[in-house]
C-alpha cells in the first residue's frame, strides 16, 4: 500500500508538472509568436527543449520546496497532503487555463502544499513562506515593472536614429535568443519545484534520506515539463500576447530579457521559487507603458492580477477540500 501511495504521489507529481508545461508555455513564447519572431510551433518546440537544459541548471529552488515552505510529514497521512496539495494545484491550474487566466502554476503548488498541511495537521513553515514565497511575490513583479520600463527606455535612446524597418527584424532575431533564455529559466524554476515534492514523496516512503535530487527524478520532471510545454497553452498566449498590449519586436525582446534577467537572478542568488507568469506578465506592462500608460489595458490587467492574489488561498481551500475527501474514503 505505501508503495502504491508513492507511485501515485509521484504520478499526480507528474501530471502537475504536465500542465505546468502547458499552463506557462505562453510565458515564455507568446511575446515571440505574437510579434511574430517565431511560428507557434517552431516556439513550442524552442521552448521545450530549452525547459529540459533549464531543469539542469541548479537545485536550490528544489531545495527550498522541499524542506522551507512545510514540516516533511510523514507515513500514509503525510503522502495523503501532498496528493492533495498536488491535486489543489492541479484543479485551479486547469480552471485558470480554461478561461485563459495567466494565473501563477508555482504559487498554486505552494497554495495547495500550505493548505493539505493545514488540514492534515503539519506545520507550516511560516517564515520560509513569507520569505521565498509572499515577498518574492510582491517584489519581483514590481522589479519586473521598472526594470522592463528601464529596458525599454534604454532601446528607444540606443536606437533612436536607425532605420525602424531595419530594427524591428534585427529585434525580431533577436527574440529567438530572448525567449529561449526565458525558456531556460522557466524550467529552471518551474522544474525545480516538483523535484522538491517529489524528493519530499521519496522522503516520506523512507526510499531515501537527504534532500539530494536523484537523476532520475530529475530527468522526468524535466521530461514531463517539456511534454506539456510542447502541448502549448493558446488561451494564455493570447492574453499575454495581445489583450495586455500590441506588441511589436523591440517590446518582445525587452519584455522577454527583463523576465529572464529576474528568474535568474532569483534562482541562483536568492533560491527563490518565483513565479513566471507574474515577472513577464509584469515585465511586458512596464515595456508597455513606455508607449503611453494608456496603451497597456490596465482592465485585463486588473483581473490577471487579481487573479494573483486569490491563486494561494483559492488552490489552498481545493487541497484542504481533497484532504478532506482521502480521509473520508480511506478512514
Amino acid at each position: 500500500m505505501d508503495t502504491f501511495a508513492l507511485v501515485v504521489t509521484i504520478g499526480v507529481a507528474l501530471f502537475f508538472t504536465y500542465t505546468n508545461g502547458f499552463h506557462d508555455s505562453a510565458n515564455a513564447i507568446a511575446t515571440s509568436v505574437s510579434t511574430r519572431a517565431l511560428t507557434p510551433r517552431a516556439a513550442l518546440a524552442m521552448a521545450a527543449v530549452m525547459n529540459l537544459a533549464g531543469a539542469f541548471l541548479g537545485s536550490g529552488v528544489a531545495e527550498t520546496v522541499s524542506k522551507g515552505l512545510i514540516e516533511t510529514p510523514h507515513g500514509s497521512n503525510g503522502m495523503a497532503i501532498l496528493f492533495a496539495g498536488l491535486s489543489g494545484a492541479i484543479v485551479w491550474n486547469l480552471i485558470t487555463w480554461y478561461f485563459g487566466l495567466p494565473s501563477s502554476s508555482s504559487h498554486a503548488l505552494f497554495g495547495g502544499l500550505v493548505g493539505a498541511a493545514l488540514a492534515g495537521g503539519i506545520a507550516v513553515i511560516w517564515t520560509g513562506v513569507i520569505e521565498k514565497i509572499v515577498l518574492p511575490m510582491f517584489i519581483s513583479p514590481i522589479v519586473g515593472m521598472v526594470l522592463g520600463y528601464a529596458v525599454m527606455v534604454a532601446i528607444f535612446w540606443i536606437f533612436r536614429r536607425a532605420n525602424p524597418h531595419r530594427a524591428k527584424r534585427g529585434f525580431r532575431i533577436a527574440q529567438t535568443v530572448s525567449a529561449a533564455g526565458m525558456a531556460l529559466g522557466h524550467g529552471l524554476q518551474d522544474a525545480q519545484k516538483t523535484m522538491g515534492v517529489v524528493v519530499m514523496a521519496l522522503t516520506i516512503a523512507d526510499v531515501q534520506e537527504g534532500n539530494g535530487i536523484p537523476l532520475w527524478v530529475k530527468f522526468v520532471c524535466a521530461g514531463m515539463l517539456s511534454l506539456g510545454t510542447y502541448a502549448g497553452g493558446w488561451r494564455i498566449m493570447r492574453t499575454l500576447g495581445r489583450r495586455i498590449i500590441e506588441l511589436d519586436p523591440p517590446q518582445g525582446f525587452a519584455g522577454e530579457t527583463t523576465a529572464a534577467s529576474v528568474m535568474y537572478t532569483a534562482s541562483f542568488i536568492f533560491d527563490a521559487p518565483i513565479s513566471t507568469t507574474h515577472v513577464i506578465t509584469s515585465a511586458i506592462m512596464g515595456v508597455g507603458a513606455t508607449k503611453r500608460v494608456s496603451a497597456v489595458r490596465w482592465g485585463v490587467a486588473k483581473n490577471i492580477v487579481m487573479g494573483w492574489f486569490i491563486t494561494m488561498p483559492a488552490a489552498a481551500a481545493v487541497a484542504g477540500l481533497c484532504y478532506g475527501i482521502i480521509l473520508l474514503v480511506f478512514g
